[in-house]
């Protein structure tokens, strides 16, 4: 049956090649679709990500006596002496621990005063 209508319609080989109902449009490559979906997670997740990371590096780098700091495990203390690597804080009187840098989570917020 097949060779009677190639007989009355001749088949255009690139008519074969597109599968029906595909439309031939730049979006049906998935590389098109995809970078953009990558962009988006880089500007949203990825480039606020390294920037909190940079803040928190400059902040460790940048620690001296008698700044009072909280540390990840919700430590509250004064720091007393510095290393290379670790701090020593002071979490109540007579009382020192010796600490990573990066167990710092941040410096404590000074309340706000009443009046």
């Amino acid at each position: 049956m097949f060779v009677i209508l190639e007989a009355v319609m001749p088949v255009n080989p690139a008519l074969l090649a597109q599968a029906p109902g595909q439309p031939n449009s730049l979006f049906a490559n998935p590389l098109f679709v995809l970078i953009p979906i990558m962009a988006i997670f880089y500007f949203l997740i990825i480039m606020p990500a390294q920037r909190r990371q940079k803040k928190v590096a400059e902040m460790l780098k940048e620690l001296k006596n008698g700044d009072k700091v909280i540390t990840t495990g919700g430590i509250y203390g004064t720091i007393v002496g510095l290393e290379d690597d670790s701090v020593q804080l002071r979490i109540a009187d007579q009382v020192k621990m010796k600490i990573s840098r990066s167990a710092i989570a941040g410096l404590q917020t000074e309340p706000p005063k009443e009046s």
